[in-house]
């Protein structure tokens, strides 16, 4: 237990410093439990850190619910950023609704128009960024660092759940009774948009069931990417 402690405590130490040193700066959500976790640490303490979520148009009910759990549990109010429509609609148009099945590139295009445009309007005027990514949560992951240089978006990016596994996330979950979402009482660990997520079965691995007609090794929708490659750029060691 003093392990699971000294990790909150670490983690809550990186989040202060983030505050201190790299302000502003802002948490990227995705409203899925790491993420609640993040949410709860940095609202808790009070801190500078401003919280938004990439509303896609196709994310599940349940995921946008979590917007108004949060208001409710926090009372703060979650800013959405949504993709421009003349670039949606010109890809459904061309492509069709669903054409992101058809090949990892109309995938990926898809997740640059929803997801990876509206980040950068998300991050502009930020120091710093801050994610709930996890090591052992795929193996694209694998190399984690909790604190990054990203030169994509000329700032610093920080994922501090970096040491977290999945059974410490639902122990501070229920420790400390944060909101989440209730899909992941559903099968389903790891949540993006409804129709590129499906439930997955015992012994899978956690990101199974995101974009699961893919390869693993190309599971990422380009939000951690650089230059067209998903790249672990080299981590800066805590001060």
């Amino acid at each position: 237990m003093s392990d699971y402690n000294t990790l909150v405590e670490n983690t809550q130490a990186t989040l202060k410093r983030i505050a201190a040193e790299f302000s502003p700066a802002v948490f990227a959500s995705s409203l899925a439990a790491e993420d609640m976790v993040l949410a709860d640490l940095i609202l808790r303490a009070k801190l500078p850190i401003g919280i938004f979520t990439l509303e896609t148009g196709r994310l599940h009910k349940e995921t946008l619910g979590m917007v108004d759990r949060i208001k409710e549990t926090y009372g703060y109010d979650v800013k959405l950023y949504k993709p421009e429509p003349a670039a949606v609609d010109g890809y459904v148009q061309q492509n069709g609704l669903n054409a992101f099945y058809d090949s990892v590139e109309m995938r990926k295009e898809c997740c640059r128009i929803r997801k990876v445009e509206p980040l950068n309007r998300a991050l502009a005027g930020n120091k710093a960024w801050v994610t709930g990514q996890r090591r052992a949560q795929s193996t694209t992951r694998a190399d984690l660092a909790v604190q990054e240089d990203d030169p994509a978006h000329g700032m610093t990016k920080f994922n501090p759940l970096a040491d977290w596994s999945e059974e410490d996330v639902w122990n501070y979950i229920r420790s400390n009774n944060v909101p989440y979402n209730p899909l992941h009482d559903k099968g389903y660990p790891s949540i993006g948009c409804e129709p590129c997520t499906r439930a997955i079965q015992p012994g899978e691995d956690v990101r199974a069931g995101r974009w699961w007609w893919e390869n693993p090794e190309s599971k990422e929708c380009g939000l951690h990417v650089v230059d067209g490659k998903l790249v672990r750029i080299k981590s800066v060691a805590a001060q």
